[in-house]
């Protein structure tokens, strides 16, 4: 039979009328938001309660992960709680390390900086670790940009792929695209790739230049924040109509 599913204990304090949990030792990856979102938009109240119940937390960016936390609940003390960083900067050698308190039966979780952990995000090697060692793993329920952005593209959400950043010289970049778009066209397969705000222009350019008329292109920009914004039109169409000011958005091109 498969292993049972970690369960969550609730407790009332009746005097705070607050929540908090005790949890089954396991991973647990807590999505954030996309940006400047109430929580209750996008997160479960079970997110609350999970994180309520942690003391270890392996972050992409300490600071960041402490506003987080203060905001699902800011009567958490922050300062009786332990961070390990697992960002870039980060040393990969000392990520086995992190996952002790889960090894001596207590549970941790996984915060990146914006959205579902593990996904486009750091955390993966955590998870990857965690996995190995036969230790239980419990994703949890939040906003992703790359499953939002196929749900309201119009185009095949049964195949797609995720292609991060493309090549930066101008020569390579160019060829990668006219290669998804052939992988589209072929395959009928979604095809998404980002690129640092402030370059998202340059991007869309290039995607104009590179890919036929008849190519549809889906911008989805500002997900779940008040920026929100999403068209999907043929390159063509594009290029007549231009794209708004998505300068310091974050936002996901969808080639089909």
């Amino acid at each position: 039979m498969p292993p049972a599913r970690p369960r969550i204990y609730i407790f009332y304090n009746r005097m705070e009328k607050t929540e908090t949990a005790a949890l089954e030792a396991a991973l647990y990856l807590i999505p954030t938001t996309l940006g400047d979102t109430p929580l209750e938009r996008v997160l479960p109240p079970y997110n609350r309660q999970v994180v309520r119940a942690l003391k270890y937390f392996i972050v992409e960016e300490v600071r960041t992960a402490r506003r987080f936390l203060k905001q699902v609940d800011r009567g958490i003390d922050i300062e009786a709680l332990t961070f390990c960083p697992m960002g870039k900067h980060a040393d990969a050698a000392l990520f086995s390390r992190y996952l002790e308190p889960l090894r001596q039966g207590e549970p941790v979780g996984v915060i990146s900086e914006a959205g579902c952990p593990a996904v486009a995000d750091p955390g993966a090697d955590i998870v990857a670790i965690a996995q190995r060692e036969g230790l239980p793993v419990v994703p949890l329920v939040g906003p992703s940009s790359i499953l939002l952005a196929v749900m309201a593209s119009g185009f095949n959400g049964q195949s797609f792929a995720f292609y991060g950043y493309l090549p930066i010289e101008p020569t390579a970049r160019q060829r990668r695209l006219k290669q998804l778009e052939a992988r589209a066209r072929e395959e009928r397969q979604t095809q998404l790739v980002i690129e640092t705000p402030y370059r998202n222009a340059k991007l869309f350019a290039d995607i104009c230049a590179a890919c036929s008329p008849r190519t549809r292109l889906c911008v989805a920009a500002g997900l779940t924040t008040e920026r929100e914004w999403i068209r999907t039109r043929t390159v063509e169409a594009w290029r007549r109509s231009g794209l708004p000011d998505l300068h310091k958005v974050p936002a996901i091109f969808l080639i089909y």
